[in-house]
């Protein structure tokens, strides 16, 4: 699975709403805004260009744009590392304070089966979906290698079971 895949799971709706979500200031406090910035294509970032850039930025995840996707999904985490820090803490991953951890340690034991569907149901009414959903696919994907976007439900359980 790749990020792209995962923002395309999402939809463009979604997509818009993660979007709106950026801090500037948080981009330039965690020192990512010039990066984000080159790897958007835009000459200076603020909500409007966001806004009038998100059509092609979404052409570009759609055809794949994995660069792209990876710098989205940083830009669109570190502005919500309250709730990274929340999720860590849930799932007993040790971290750094600010929702930063070490890969290769001992995080991929802590996700048992039934980790992503636990995530989402604990964090679902604490956080917006969109939000929620794109940090557990990037969790899952920066510990381990799924297959699919988690949508909000394990692959073969329906939403009633």
């Amino acid at each position: 699975m790749q990020l792209a895949d995962v923002f395309g799971g999402l939809g463009r709706s979604r997509f818009d709403e993660l979007l709106k979500s950026i801090s500037i200031g948080s981009l330039r406090t965690y020192q990512v805004y010039e990066s984000f910035k080159i790897h958007a294509r835009l000459s200076k970032v603020n909500r409007e260009r966001l806004r009038k850039a998100a059509p092609k930025l979404w052409e570009r995840l759609q055809h794949g744009d994995e660069v792209l996707a990876r710098e989205l999904a940083h830009a669109i985490l570190i502005c919500h590392l309250p709730m990274v820090v929340e999720v860590l803490d849930f799932l007993e991953i040790a971290h750094d304070g600010n929702g930063f951890f070490d890969k290769d340690r001992a995080a991929k034991q802590q996700l048992q089966s039934g980790w992503r569907k636990r995530v989402f149901d604990e964090f679902r009414d604490k956080h917006p979906e969109s939000l929620l959903l794109l940090y557990i696919n990037h969790l899952d994907r920066e510990v381990g290698a799924p297959a699919d976007p988690f949508l909000g439900v394990e692959a073969g359980v329906t939403a009633n079971g």
